[in-house]
């Protein structure tokens, strides 16, 4: 894609080879394949976010790995555990967030504004069948 954007780019300089008009303007060619390539790599890069909801017996455990840094983890009893958004006022619209055991964490702040509507609903829904007991 860079190699593509960068032969795409010189198809208009063909009228200038030869020309000084061209060493004028191939420096700012290569700074907008440089920046193009920076912001791919930043862009895998923060595709490598991770968030994992698990549960060991009745213990709820989150944990979080972020692109650079030691993984965080979040542990709390499933039945005290409630899921809240906080539609403004958060880091991001609609900020999802999971509380229990003194503690509250986000999660998902990465997700767009729809699948962190959804992730809610999915969390409580999660959360509030943990709390019902098992029938004998």
């Amino acid at each position: 894609m860079i190699l593509m954007a960068f032969f795409l780019s010189l198809i208009p300089l063909y009228g200038v080879l030869g020309t000084t008009a061209l060493w004028v303007i191939l420096p700012f060619i290569l700074i907008m394949v440089a920046a193009l390539w920076l912001g791919l790599e930043k862009s895998y890069k923060s595709g490598e976010i991770l968030e994992e909801l698990h549960l060991e017996e009745d213990e709820l455990i989150l944990t979080h790995t972020p692109v650079k840094g030691a993984a965080q983890e979040w542990r709390c009893n499933a039945y005290w555990a409630r899921a809240e958004m906080h539609v403004s006022g958060g880091k991001v619209p609609f900020y999802v967030t999971l509380s229990g055991n003194g503690r509250r964490v986000e999660i998902g702040s990465f997700l767009s504004e729809d699948e962190r509507k959804v992730l809610h609903g999915e969390l409580k829904d999660y959360l509030k069948a943990l709390q019902v007991p098992p029938s004998v």
